[in-house]
């Protein structure tokens, strides 16, 4: 009978681990281990490929770190976060390399970020910055970790 015992309190505890691990995916929404690139920015009145005509912005959260790393479309970017449920907001951005590119949208990508107030994954797998109920800038994944 105790063996018996044993092995259900054993396969219950197994279960119960196995939807609590669950539970935690859904949370971060799929933010981890993907590196993201930015594909859509709102506001400016200057074509998307003008603003980043060398290099997107990207971004790859750290769940251990609680810091978002990568680029803003031209120097390095680092910042940390803070998540709770579908919320979601940036701090100040961490020191940067200084280079000088053209296109001038590093500056939009630090100025929108900043206002972001939540997220979505969208069925299509495309991460969703938002501010208020606007979408501020879409990113689509571009590498798995």
């Amino acid at each position: 009978m105790k063996k018996y015992t044993l092995a259900v309190v054993s396969v219950l505890t197994l279960l119960f681990a196995s939807c609590m691990a669950t539970k935690e995916t859904k949370n971060s929404g799929g933010l981890y281990g993907t590196t993201w690139e930015l594909e859509y920015i709102s506001g400016p009145r200057i074509a998307f490929e003008g603003l980043y005509p060398n290099k997107k912005p990207q971004l790859t959260f750290d769940q251990k770190e609680t810091r978002v790393y990568g680029n803003n479309g031209c120097n390095g970017y680092s910042a940390p976060y803070t998540l709770k449920g579908n919320s979601l907001t940036f701090g100040e951005a961490g020191p940067t390399t200084m280079m000088f590119c053209e296109g001038g949208g590093e500056q939009e990508f630090l100025k929108q970020i900043k206002n972001v107030t939540s997220y979505t994954v969208d069925k299509d797998g495309k991460l969703n910055l938002i501010h208020k109920d606007v979408p501020v800038m879409r990113f689509k994944k571009v590498t798995k970790q």
